[in-house]
């Protein structure tokens, strides 16, 4: 007899990591990882095991050789459920979807839908129609992007980005201090930036923003679901009180308490809802303190690399996932609970680089819940990598910490 279905999730980093450690806690089942290459994250497990396949984040293989896996699984499974990890796994799918025969049980966003917040100006029309607040922002196309810091309509200090620094346009360029968000407290370092980014053959637009007062703290996350139909059926808000500041890191989280604000989760509800969304759905924002409110900076369409927070909180997204596209169970829409810690490095580094002393008292009450630390998955090898990844944590943060507020 066939089994009731496999999760098969494209990634092998530790947001895919944390995606089969759900699957496992709500069902017992073990996730069929399809990757490119092997990361880190889920070398030496015991459980997890990626099946790669060379290219799989190209047009020329990604259609064949999913579908080609889809249907050997689907002769051992009812059903097949699809979960990226990445941004550009999600356009495949979405772009793909009508190619793979009616496998996937779980459906994604048209290409049309992801289009109109693929990128950062995309994302800020789409805020503006729907009543959304995000920071002051000017736009600079390549050629524009010496010249604008000229006439910005806001003052330094600034954050500028890639248009969509999650995208394998702008993750494939290399340039001396590339990284995913940028601050610059002068004219001159931005200049020095965009020179070094004018070598390296990339082409894509820059973000230039306004710079909201506040620490890594000021930040908040919030990830949902949405099933088959469009409707929200789970849905987590969280405080960041860390962020990664290595280069190749910088902007992720580091460790997130899990919060509870029902104005701002139920204004995401009702935008997603209103606009067909489906599947997966990460927002980025922080908390203006001069006015109340929550500026907006990204959506992406996929669980958020730090979307094990919520998990913290006591929400599986992937049992919400399951219990739609596989059983069809309706209910109301759950959320996580508030005050539950979630880190991806060590609780004593988080302890040591957060500022605000109820932030260290509330951290010092609390048991943090790690993605990659899973003792049924231990081995010796892998508790030794581990045990060099967290430390490598320690010294990278004092290598390039630094303090936003000032």
């Amino acid at each position: 007899m066939k089994q009731d279905f496999l999760p098969i999730v494209l990634g092998s980093d530790e947001n895919a990591y944390g995606t089969m450690r759900l699957f496992r806690e709500a069902y017992g089942v073990t996730p069929l990882p399809l990757c490119a290459f092997r990361l880190s994250s889920t070398r030496h497990s015991n459980i997890f095991h990626p099946e790669i396949i060379p290219n799989l984040e190209s047009d020329d293989v990604f259609p064949e050789a999913l579908l080609s896996v889809l249907r050997r699984e689907s002769e051992k499974y009812e059903k097949l459920l699809v979960i990226p990890c990445s941004d550009y796994y999600t356009e495949l799918l979405s772009r793909f979807y009508d190619r793979f025969e009616g496998l996937i049980a779980n459906r994604f966003i048209s290409p049309a839908l992801l289009d109109r917040f693929s990128t950062k100006d995309r994302f800020y029309a789409l805020c503006e129609e729907y009543g959304l607040d995000y920071p002051k922002t000017a736009i600079a196309e390549k050629s524009e992007r010496e010249s604008i810091v000229e006439n910005l309509p806001f003052d330094f200090p600034i954050v500028v980005k890639p248009e969509n620094s999650n995208a394998l346009a702008y993750l494939q360029c290399s340039f001396e201090g590339q990284e995913k968000v940028y601050f610059f407290d002068t004219k001159e370092q931005y200049l020095t930036m965009v020179r070094n980014m004018n070598t390296s053959g990339y082409e894509g637009k820059l973000i230039l923003q306004e710079f909201i007062p506040g620490g890594d703290d000021a930040m908040r996350v919030f990830n949902s679901y949405s099933d088959n139909s469009g409707k929200v059926r789970a849905m987590g808000l969280g405080q960041p009180v860390l962020e990664y500041y290595d280069p190749k890191t910088a902007g992720n989280y580091a460790a997130i308490l899990t919060r509870e604000d029902e104005a701002i989760a139920q204004k995401l509800k009702g935008v997603l809802e209103a606009i067909g969304y489906v599947g997966f759905a990460n927002f980025d924002m922080k908390y203006d303190s001069r006015t109340g409110r929550y500026m907006l900076f990204e959506i992406n369409p996929r669980p958020g690399r730090s979307s094990f927070f919520c998990r913290a909180g006591g929400l599986n997204m992937m049992r919400a996932l399951t219990d739609d596209a596989v059983y069809g169970k309706e209910y109301s829409c759950e959320t996580a609970k508030g005050g539950a810690l979630w880190c991806n490095i060590p609780k004593c580094v988080v302890k040591k680089y957060v500022k605000s002393p109820a932030l260290r008292r509330e951290l010092s009450e609390k048991k943090a819940l790690h993605t990659l630390w899973l003792w049924s998955d231990m081995n010796v090898k892998r508790f030794l990598w581990l045990c060099r990844y967290y430390l490598s944590q320690s010294r990278s943060f004092k290598r390039y910490y630094f303090d936003k507020e000032k």
